[in-house]
């Protein structure tokens, strides 16, 4: 409708979870680190958690393809929809691991999974399993992920593990019913709002990606706007973004003006939040979002994420002692090294969780721009 307009070549704010177009924020990079470590190393279980709209399945997506396009062998599967029973979770890991079972029976299936696992890590790989969603699972499903999990040699976790839902789910872990998953939990990252700067980039890195040139259609006091509307949450500033140029087109502006995402931000029914001028490079979700987001920080506060430590005697134990906060430029192995067997000078072929994921989007952009 208006890529012709603006001069895009894509949809710069589509809704859809394509790692082209994700915005690695303090918090995005250190959640990037804390999955893809979790899954090289074979930590076992990793919880990513932040509130609506703040791009956990779009970093999800964005792992699944760094770890297609390394040259190992891992299997993955992805469960978007994790409101099944036992039986029927069960199943849909065979089918998204591609794992043949002509049985019916849970034991049979379980060892067709398991002989999957081993072969796997035979052949120098992993296998790992994506529950978006994860705040949504029933405790009787929880528990089946924990017995799962629990599938290991002396050389590392045979299944890597990584939960993905809304800040509720940081709550739920703490019951003490799942005590024993909970002490599991290797590695923690939790999504927040974007700042008022980190705002501007992303809107800047969505342009360019789209193949913008030229002068941004957004000025400055625009983009306090947006993010006064949006409260920093990715989501809602692709919404009003795209609802900004589609009315730039009908309208035959170039530039969106203030009043222009008022417009729109009206339209979509998001109330302006009442920020004191001094507080506008704070971080601040919406009003309907400020209690979760409130509970997610208290709980896992920071852009870093945090590695489980302790004896695994406390049911809470991110309150009982201080965590290893590491930072997002920690490095991951490339090589056909295992967990188990890592080199101590292991500098030399290491990049970053980055690295990784911008040589996959240069990867794709290349072959995309061959295509045209």
């Amino acid at each position: 409708m208006y890529l012709s307009f603006y001069g895009f070549k894509d949809e710069p704010f589509r809704l859809t979870p394509d790692p082209r177009y994700l915005h690695l924020s303090e918090p995005h990079q250190a959640a990037l680190t804390a999955l893809l470590e979790g899954i090289f190393y074979r930590k076992g279980l990793v919880m990513l958690t932040g509130p609506i709209g703040t791009g956990k399945t779009t970093l999800v997506h964005a792992a699944l393809q760094v770890i297609s396009d390394r040259k190992m062998p891992i299997k993955s599967a992805l469960l978007f929809n994790p409101v099944l029973t036992r039986d029927e979770f069960l199943e849909m890991m065979l089918e998204e691991f591609e794992v043949s079972c002509s049985s019916s029976s849970k034991p049979r299936r379980l060892a067709a999974l398991h002989q999957m696992l081993l072969d796997t890590q035979r052949s120098r790989g992993t296998a790992v399993l994506f529950v978006d969603e994860a705040h949504l699972l029933s405790a009787e499903l929880l528990e089946e992920i924990r017995l799962l999990g629990n599938a290991d040699t002396h050389d590392g976790k045979l299944l890597q593990i990584v939960l993905s839902g809304q800040p509720e789910l940081l709550t739920i872990m703490k019951r003490k019913e799942l005590s024993a998953l909970h002490q599991r939990i290797a590695a923690r990252a939790n999504l927040r709002p974007l700042s008022m700067p980190e705002t501007g980039v992303y809107i800047a890195e969505r342009l360019h990606a789209a193949g913008q040139q030229g002068t941004s259609p957004f000025p400055s006091q625009t983009l306090e706007t947006l993010h006064s509307f949006s409260g920093g949450v990715p989501r809602l500033i692709n919404l009003i973004c795209d609802g900004c140029l589609a009315l730039g087109f009908r309208t035959q502006q170039n530039t969106i003006q203030p009043d222009m995402a008022e417009e729109v931000a009206g339209s979509l029914g998001l109330a302006l939040p009442s920020v004191p001028a001094s507080a506008r490079d704070v971080v601040r979700a919406p009003i309907w979002q400020r209690k979760a987001a409130h509970s997610a920080a208290t709980d896992d506060a920071g852009p870093a994420f945090h590695r489980a430590q302790g004896n695994g005697n406390n049911a809470n134990p991110p309150k009982e002692s201080a965590p290893e906060v590491v930072s997002a430029q920690s490095v991951l192995m490339l090589g056909k090294n295992s967990a188990s067997n890592v080199p101590s000078d292991r500098a030399a072929n290491q990049k970053t969780a980055v690295d990784m994921l911008i040589e996959a989007m240069k990867q794709n952009r290349a072959v995309a721009r061959g295509a045209q």
